[in-house]
């Protein structure tokens, strides 16, 4: 008897093959292969001339949906069905959420088996785990399908009308989400708060002394039994002390006249506190746990941690990635505990196995957290993993290794002082036992380090103790505006406030970056004007879309239906076809929308218009009877857009750009100019002879406003050569880049080796010395935390016929495959996980084969081009004889 056995990934199909019988065949569907039409040009022809047809779902007709085998998977749909024939039994073993239910489902109406079908769901690929998978087979949960079907109609419903109506109103391909627009609305309000932000500034004084030989520092806290303000006593809507609030706020006069009366006075020590604490740590990652994390500690996007959770997982390193749940299961826990006492100890041991409880109503299907996957965890060492998958594992490693340690104790304590009529604080912490701390400390990767960082020793001081002030000085403090969302911060938001599911997260933030709503900027997600034009619309036309509240009222009705507490076509049709229904409002409202107004973004406190244009937004004033329009620069961010840079973006436009002065030698003018990325400075005037005048960035820090024509200069004569290396003889130069100031070493054929120049380095004064310093630390990955050279995505294997590694990168325009100096793009629809080392090899010596044809149709080109010019000439001079 043969089993053919379905699973949607090869990396997945290769994993579980390992621990199955010989007679079961394992394939994979390669994901989804059926959904709804993705073009105009899926749709088929049955039902193209119907009104509902570009949504395809029949409305008309209890939502039916029109679903269709892409053309990328019709002919893995061929294969599959040819394994069908030769099987006896069919065991469909997708992921266990409902995404991966809803896939098992699909190729059962795809491939319509005349044979027994069963339903295999695990946790994890283990062969324990596939073993007892295989004896607890099931049938498809229709349920789960059904609420899966509704999540796809709706979002399909919300995403196809309203998009078409954004194309008209405001900009082509822009596109509108039940979940994304909500996602973007936030990152919108948090830049509207910015904007309306306030500054405030306020002083105090820090005290520097000293008990015993033992220095410690103290706060201003109080000034004649009244608090001294600080940052949160500031209203940020007026940048004043919040209405009712009893403080002192000093100037820099008072804070300064205070530190002179204060200076040579007899310190007391009035009160000393010591309160014991306690924490626990945390329960076992969740997806959004995960992210957020993996964002804060590595740096990784939503996106770029569920692909390597993903691949991770298929290859039975860890439990399933998408998931609500904490809970561990009795053999998770025994793993952890064992690890616990072999690598820290009995001591470090909770004293009782600790259960976590997941507190989501909504929580996912999956019943476990996510862990390493077996009855034995590997620690990050034994796996042979390497770069970004190492990190994640040791990540998800620690955090569940953490969760069964004892407790973290520790002592606060606050030390007040008295000085005539000002009141101190010091304030420390003594880690009395690390507990868990040990393992895993949230957001820091080196445990041990995170440790001494959190520990602030103050001497043994008693009351009645005069410590010795060595000196007093005075701090400047300015209130700061609320921060933007980051990848982490936003996924919990969207977490806490009930809105879409984790496992959607990193799809969602990926879409708003790419669709333009958003730029990732230091890990910071800062709106676009565009985004601004679009939340308007919807705020003003369609508010319940980006409702969180709404928002999250749907995602729990998704939820019950998933549970049969709720029926799924009474509530898709009032959704849609209600008297305020979706269909309906988009048809009302489509009239009443001026595309004008809409293109039109309202920024407070600015004359100056902006709008969103086809080549993007741009600022429009009257002048006079004309009208003035200019771009907005990309760098420039709508919190940031105030009368003054209006000012200056259009005087460039209205008068030209400022000149600086002119350069020493060549006498040329210099300009400040601002362009589409930024402000930068110009040497000379284009003109016919010179039609790329020189051009460089302002580094971060300068602006048009403070630049001076000696920096200018500077910045002009960049790349600067600052001599040879003293072992290779290789030109070392200094220069700005994309990322900022840099140094590089010019090793010939062994390429260039750059290194970033630290805060305190000037690109137009850095050093030989300096920069042979710098080139001599290890190499640090963009975006890593680590300092090893840039780390693979996956490594293959070696080449048959040189033994050089092959192995898989991150690129900035995605992932590659190099062998030596060879790179190869990956197919289109290809992942990290599908390529083999055959597949590697094939497509690196499909490349060279290219490069070489490529290299000799240019010669023959040549050799063609040079003898019919001869030919040419030749007629040319008989016709003129």
């Amino acid at each position: 008897m043969s089993t053919l056995v379905i699973v949607e990934s090869p990396t997945k199909a290769r994993t579980i093959r390992n621990y199955l019988p010989k007679d079961y065949r394992v394939e994979a569907s390669m994901g989804h292969v059926r959904d709804l039409p993705q073009s105009a040009s899926e749709i088929p022809a049955t039902v193209k001339g119907e009104a509902w047809a570009q949504l395809g779902v029949n409305v008309d007709a209890d939502f039916e949906p029109v679903y269709v085998v892409p053309k990328d998977k019709k002919k893995v749909v061929t294969q599959l069905k040819e394994a069908l024939k030769d099987a006896d039994e069919l065991i469909l073993a997708t992921d266990e959420d409902r995404e991966g239910e809803s896939i098992s489902w699909h190729l059962y109406q795809l491939l319509k088996p005349k044979v027994p079908t069963k339903r295999m769901v695990f946790h994890e690929i283990t062969q324990e785990a596939i073993k007892k998978a295989l004896k607890d087979c099931r049938n498809i949960d229709e349920q789960l399908v059904r609420a899966q079907e509704t999540r796809r109609i709706l979002d399909r419903l919300v995403g196809y009308t309203l998009s078409p109506l954004l194309w008209k109103k405001i900009a082509w391909g822009l596109s509108a989400g039940r979940v994304q627009s909500v996602a973007v609305r936030l990152l919108v309000n948090k830049e509207r708060q910015r904007r309306a932000f306030h500054e405030g500034t306020y002083w105090d004084l820090k005290a520097y002394l000293e008990q015993s030989k033992s220095p410690f520092t103290a706060q201003l806290t109080t000034l004649a039994g009244t608090k001294v303000a600080t940052g949160s006593d500031f209203d940020p809507s007026t940048g004043r002390i919040t209405a009712g609030r009893n403080v002192v706020l000093l100037s820099e006069t008072e804070a300064v006249a205070l530190q002179e009366r204060l200076t040579g006075k007899t310190w007391n020590v009035s009160e000393v506190e010591e309160r014991p604490v306690t924490r626990k740590p945390a329960p076992p990652f969740t997806t959004s746990t995960l992210q957020q994390e993996s964002n804060r500690k590595l740096r990784l996007s939503a996106r770029d941690t569920m692909r390597i959770a993903q691949n991770l997982y298929e290859q039975g390193y860890i439990t399933y990635m998408r998931t609500d749940s904490v809970h561990l299961s009795e053999q998770a826990i025994a793993a952890a505990r064992n690890c616990v006492e072999q690598l820290y100890g009995k001591q470090y041991l909770s004293p009782q196995p600790r259960q976590y409880t997941t507190k989501s109503k909504g929580a996912q299907e999956a019943h476990e957290a996510i862990r390493p996957a077996g009855s034995t965890f590997r620690t990050p060492q034994e796996t042979g993993l390497g770069g970004r998958e190492l990190a994640l594992y040791d990540l998800i490693w620690k955090r569940t290794v953490a969760c069964q340690m004892a407790d973290s104790r520790q002592t606060q304590i606050t030390v007040q002082l008295q000085v005539e009529d000002a009141g101190f604080r010091a304030s420390g912490k003594r880690i009395d036992f690390p507990g868990y701390l040990r393992a895993y400390v949230e957001g820091s990767d080196d445990p041990e380090a995170a440790l001494e960082d959190q520990e602030v020793i103050l001497p043994s001081l008693k009351v009645g103790d005069h410590p010795d002030c060595k000196n007093i000085e005075a701090v400047g403090h300015e209130t700061q505006p609320p921060a933007r969302y980051t990848e982490a911060t936003l996924v919990k938001t969207l977490e806490s406030e009930g809105i879409g599911r984790p496992s959607t997260y990193a799809s969602i933030i990926g879409t708003i970056i790419d669709k333009g709503y958003s730029q990732l900027v230091n890990n910071a997600l800062i709106p676009t004007f565009t985004a601004f034009a679009v939340t308007d619309l919807l705020e003003k036309h369609f508010p319940d879309i980006v409702d969180p509240s709404f928002t999250s009222k749907m995602e729990q009705t998704l939820d019950d239906i998933a549970e049969g507490e709720a029926q799924w076509l009474p509530y898709l049709k009032k959704f849609y076809l209600g008297d305020q229904g979706l269909e309906t409002l988009v048809r009302e409202r489509e009239s009443q929308i001026d595309a004008g107004k809409a293109r039109t973004v309202e920024l407070e406190n600015l004359d100056a218009k902006v709008r969103i244009g086809k080549y993007g937004p741009y600022i429009e004033v009257e002048n006079g009877d004309s009208v003035v329009t200019a771009s907005i620069p990309k760098d420039l961010t709508p919190a940031d857009l105030d009368p003054k840079q209006v000012e200056i973006i259009l005087r460039q436009k209205t008068v030209g750009p400022d000149q600086l002065g002119r350069h020493p030698e060549t006498g040329e003018p210099i300009y400040v100019k601002i362009g589409a990325y930024g402000p930068y400075v110009q040497l000379g005037d284009k003109s016919d002879e010179n039609p790329k005048p020189k051009q460089a960035s302002l580094p971060k820090g300068v602006t048009p406003e403070n630049i001076s024509l000696e920096t200018a200069i500077g910045l002009l004569s960049l790349p600067r050569t600052l001599g040879t290396h003293p072992a290779t003889g290789g030109k070392i130069q200094a220069s700005l880049g994309r990322f900022g100031p840099y140094v590089v070493h010019d090793q010939g054929k062994e390429g260039k080796d750059y290194r970033s120049l630290k805060a305190s380095d000037d690109v137009l004064t850095i050093s030989l010395e300096r920069a042979l310093e710098l080139i001599s630390e290890p190499k640090k990955t963009r975006g890593s935390t680590s300092s090893k050279s840039k780390a693979a995505l996956r490594e293959l294997g070696t080449h048959p016929e040189d033994d050089a590694p092959i192995n898989i990168y991150d690129g900035p325009y995605g992932p590659y495959i190099k062998h030596g100096k060879t790179n190869v793009g990956l197919p289109e629809g290809t992942s990290v996980e599908d390529v083999t080392l055959a597949t590697a090899i094939e497509l690196l010596s499909a490349k060279a084969s290219t490069a070489k044809t490529t290299r000799k149709t240019s010669k023959t080109s040549t050799t063609k081009s040079k003898s019919t010019a001869k030919s040419s000439s030749a007629a040319t001079k008989k016709k003129g004889a």
